[in-house]
This record gives C-alpha cells, sequence and structure tokens, in this order.
C-alpha cells in the first residue's frame, strides 16, 4: 500500500486521483471556453447562448446553495436578480455612480432583502415555505409594475456610456459580456466547492439531513439558514446587474416575472441538486432548449420551452430525482465503474410538499 507521504502533493491536496483528474479536466475546459469566442467571431447568436447559459448557471449555482445544501426549496429567487437589476440601474440613473458600483450596492440590497426575508419565512416547513417565497417574489413582480419611481410596468433604460470596462458596456464587441459571465460562473463554481467542504457546507447538509438532529448538535438552523440565503441572494444580486448591463432596460416581466424563478430553480432540480455539476448541466440543456425553440417557433417558443420543461421535469421526479447527474452516476454504478467523485455525493430528492 502506497503511504501518504509518498503520493503526489496534488492527490493529497484534493483526496484522490479522481478528483485530481476531474480538477484538470475543468482546468482543460475554461482554458478552452476562454479561448472560444475567437472561433465564434462573426457568429452573435452563439456568443449569446453562451453568455446567457453562463448567468443562468450562476443563477443555478446560488439556489443551489440554498435550495441544494441548505434543503429549502425556494420558487421566489427571481426577486434576488430584480432587485439587483433595479438597484445598480437606478444608483446609475438616480446617484450617477459607475456601473460597478452600482453592482456592490445590488449585491448589498439583495443580501438585505434575503435577511429580511428569510427572518420570518424560515419558520415556516414545507411547502409552506415555498408558498411564501412565491408569495414574496409575486407581490413584488406587482408592486414594481405600479411603482412609477421605477418605470412601473415600462421600466427604466439605462443610459449608453462610451463602451468599456470602466462603464460595464459593450456595444460593437459582446465578447467581454461573454467573459465577465464566465469569470462570475468560475467564481461562483470554486465557492461553491469550497463551501462544499467546509464547515458551513457540512452543517447546511446536517439540516438538509436532519434539522432537530442538527440543532441537538448546538447549531443554530436558522443562522446557517440565513447565511446560505445571504450569499444566494447576493450572487443573483450581481447576476441582475449583469443583465441590467447586457441589455441595458430593466422592466417587471424580464427581472421579476414568476417564470423566472421557476427556470432559476428549474435548471439546479434538472442538472441536480446538491451537486457542483448539477446547475452546469441544467443551464446548458433547458436555455439551449429555450433559445432555439424560440427560433424554430419564429420567436413565439416561450410558453413551448415552459411546456417542454415541465415534461422534462415530471419525467426527472418520476424517473431520477437525482436529476442528470444522478442518473449518470447511476448508469457508472450498472457498468461497473463505482469509482465516483467524492466531492459531488448523491443528491437529494426534491420536495415541494
Amino acid at each position: 500500500m502506497t503511504d501518504l507521504t509518498t503520493k503526489p502533493a496534488m492527490i493529497r491536496m484534493f483526496g484522490s486521483e479522481m478528483n485530481v483528474r476531474s480538477l484538470l479536466l475543468c482546468g482543460v475546459l475554461v482554458v478552452a471556453l476562454i479561448l472560444l469566442p475567437q472561433v465564434l467571431v462573426g457568429r452573435p447568436f452563439e456568443l449569446r447562448l453562451l453568455t446567457i447559459i453562463f448567468l443562468y448557471a450562476t443563477m443555478g449555482q446560488a439556489w443551489n446553495i440554498l435550495g441544494g445544501y441548505a434543503g429549502q426549496t425556494s420558487i421566489g429567487h427571481g426577486l434576488f436578480f430584480g432587485l439587483g437589476a433595479y438597484t445598480s440601474t437606478i444608483a446609475v440613473l438616480s446617484l450617477g455612480l459607475n456601473p460597478w458600483l452600482g453592482g456592490l450596492l445590488a449585491i448589498i440590497v439583495a443580501v438585505g432583502a434575503g435577511v429580511l426575508i428569510g427572518l420570518p419565512t424560515f419558520r415556516l416547513k414545507s411547502h409552506y415555505f415555498v408558498i411564501a417565497t412565491l408569495v414574496v417574489a409575486e407581490s413584488t413582480f406587482l408592486i414594481f409594475s405600479q411603482w412609477s419611481f421605477v418605470g412601473g410596468a415600462i421600466g427604466l433604460e439605462l443610459p449608453i456610456l462610451p463602451s468599456g470596462w470602466l462603464n460595464f458596456q459593450f456595444h460593437r464587441n459582446k465578447a467581454p459580456y461573454y467573459y465577465i459571465a464566465l469569470a462570475l460562473l468560475v467564481i461562483v463554481t470554486l465557492f461553491v466547492v469550497w463551501m462544499e467542504r467546509s464547515k458551513i457546507g457540512h452543517v447546511l447538509q446536517a439540516i438538509r439531513d436532519d434539522e432537530d438532529a442538527a440543532r441537538s448538535l448546538g447549531f443554530s438552523p436558522l443562522r446557517y439558514k440565513l447565511i446560505a440565503m445571504a450569499v444566494s441572494a447576493g450572487v443573483l444580486g450581481f447576476c441582475g446587474t449583469f443583465y441590467a448591463q447586457y441589455v441595458l432596460l430593466v422592466d417587471p416581466p424580464s427581472l421579476l416575472a414568476g417564470s423566472i424563478s421557476v427556470i432559476i430553480a428549474l435548471i439546479a432540480i434538472f442538472g441536480g441538486i446538491g451537486t457542483v455539476a448539477g446547475p452546469i448541466v441544467g443551464s446548458v440543456v433547458l436555455i439551449s432548449l429555450s433559445e432555439y425553440s424560440r427560433i424554430y417557433f419564429s420567436g413565439s417558443g416561450r410558453n413551448i420551452d415552459l411546456l417542454i420543461y415541465g415534461a422534462l421535469i415530471m419525467i426527472i421526479a418520476a424517473y431520477c430525482p437525482g436529476g442528470v447527474i444522478g442518473l449518470v452516476k447511476r448508469i457508472r454504478r450498472r457498468i461497473g465503474n463505482p469509482s465516483i467523485d467524492v466531492a459531488s455525493k448523491q443528491p437529494p430528492n426534491v420536495k415541494l410538499t
């Protein structure tokens, strides 16, 4: 048997050869994605599609922190996405702040809103919590649709500033948006990998599996749920800023509609909640499906893709509660390859009721 001291440093650091191989593979993939815009010159649709996939994968990762690791299924997370977009936009229009500073303010506002919402709603159990998140999100949508300060149902337009990194606007060459979205996804994914191995991650998973047992060990479920909510909301807040700077328009249907919250949750559920790769896989499949269905149905495919989403989720719930990642693990075990990345445990079933 090989002694621990004779193993390569990377194996000692990451725990197994499988983890090291996964890390190296991810590194190669990131490098390929960095170089990809050079291949997509003159192909704006593909560049935009990848940018949106990265953005929604990041939001799926953020939802996964609360819904996957803490076990708190929210279908109102689009609220923080919308708050972030509106906060940074108002900061630019009314306060004259730089969009990057507006993004920082958006994170603060989203975190504050997450904590304020979490304090009462985390005292609710099971489907009552799900309903509460839906009610809060829909109430916010209705308020913003009627509130003249935020432009009502029409929304607000961001001013067109000189193109450049300082102003967070890129007019002719959209590749910088691609790189910012990719950087967001990499940073948030690395955070989730770290969190999964940290004390916070272990406590969150203990709360998800048995809240009473976690409480009996001296951990405060409310405190750790609030931490998960704050981090999740903060990430979504900055994602809202990114989206506002990308389209230069904020309005309730694009940011606060219930379908936004549902899609964010479905991305993680479809890919596999409680796993690092799940939201990424879910975003690639569902966002690609959404965009291509709109092309195929001549721009009228939005309702079609929601119908397909529903069908896919019913199939996943009935035959593979662990999502796509859970299905892949089952197939690998059946073909006699039980070695699975230690970082990705079998995800929990999604319980909405």
